[in-house]
């Protein structure tokens, strides 16, 4: 059956409020205090990501739920100015839209508060098989954010690779800091590519091994946990920010280091390095240069405030790493 489009992209969608740099704690008993920048945008791992896909030159398409409220209105207008397919993506009658607030630190750190909305309620109903079976890649965000869609996880990318589509998935954290020891493995049993951070891949692997283990065995290395999550079935690519970014497929190891940047803000960095590693291998890049690829549009998209405003194009991403001397 011939694919209608390159990447289906699942999960959360919403609108960011950023603030910041803050480089005091932040401070309770009413009162007020004041950051140089403050902007509305599209947020959402699997929103962003989806957005730098299409900025990439691939046609997406996007499947969740957003509430019935101007919130979600502006999910949707934001997705499709940005060139994504929003058909499957569902209006819920009841709950409200979810809405982040990032406030950022001076040093590249954030935190990010959440009130999750249609989140809990984004089910396998809003993912339609017809999507799912035409598609080339499936790409799967937030699992911790969105528990129905989570266990439902196995079966849907089961589908879609029984269609010949690849699948990735970027865990992102887990507010509840357990990382489901033993629930993800079928998950990640049909994934093609895990595409977690340093500090998510840690955490995961130490999951893993406390759940085969029964203890608090932990990895003891990044590599190492690459290595052990790699065990369980997908090619593990690991975002490490200004160290660059490592691939383990269970027997090679393989670096990229980073591109030099002068960030003016690091969220969303990770999905657009997301996207740009998809969009590289759906090309037919090899391994290596699809994560040089996707380290240079995880840099690029710190350049401007937000997630999706300075995603690069994929001339833009080229030429950034023939600036230092990687040419594709």
């Amino acid at each position: 059956m011939p694919h209608t489009f390159d990447l289906l992209v699942i999960g959360d969608a919403n609108p960011d409020i950023v603030l910041g740099p803050l480089d005091a704690p932040l401070a309770f008993g009413q009162r007020e205090q004041l950051v140089d920048t403050g902007l509305l945008t599209l947020g959402g791992s699997a929103a962003i990501m989806a957005c730098g896909a299409a900025r990439l030159g691939l046609k997406v398409a996007f499947a969740g739920r957003v509430g019935n409220d101007d919130a979600g209105r502006f999910v949707r207008t934001a997705l499709t100015a940005r060139g994504v397919n929003t058909d499957a993506l569902r209006v819920d009658p009841v709950l409200p839209t979810p809405l982040t607030v990032v406030v950022t630190r001076g040093d590249g750190d954030r935190t990010i508060l959440t009130s999750p909305g249609t989140l809990a309620a984004t089910g396998p109903d809003d993912v339609p098989e017809a999507l799912l079976t035409s598609s080339r890649h499936v790409h799967a965000a937030s699992y911790f954010l969105l528990p129905r869609l989570a266990d439902a996880l196995p079966e849907l990318l089961a589908t879609a690779r029984a269609h010949g589509a690849t699948t990735s998935l970027d865990t992102n954290d887990d507010p509840s800091g357990e990382w489901a020891p033993g629930r993800i493995d079928a998950t990640l049993a049909v994934t093609g590519f895990l595409l977690p951070n340093a500090q998510e891949a840690l955490a995961l692997a130490s999951a893993a091994s406390l759940d085969a283990a029964g203890s608090s065995a932990t990895t003891g290395s990044l590599e190492a946990a690459a290595g052990a999550l790699a065990a369980l079935g997908p090619r593990v690519v690991v975002k490490n920010g200004a160290d660059g970014a490592l691939v383990h497929d269970g027997r090679t190891l393989l670096r990229a280091p980073s591109i030099p940047a002068r960030p003016l803000d690091t969220v969303g960095a990770g999905d657009s390095f997301d996207a740009g590693f998809i969009a590289a291998f759906l090309r037919g890049l090899s391994t290596a240069e699809a994560l040089a690829f996707a380290a240079a549009c995880g840099a690029l998209s710190t350049r401007a405030h937000g997630g999706t405003a300075a995603q690069p194009t994929w001339n833009e991403a080229r030429t950034a790493l023939a600036r230092n001397g990687k040419n594709l």
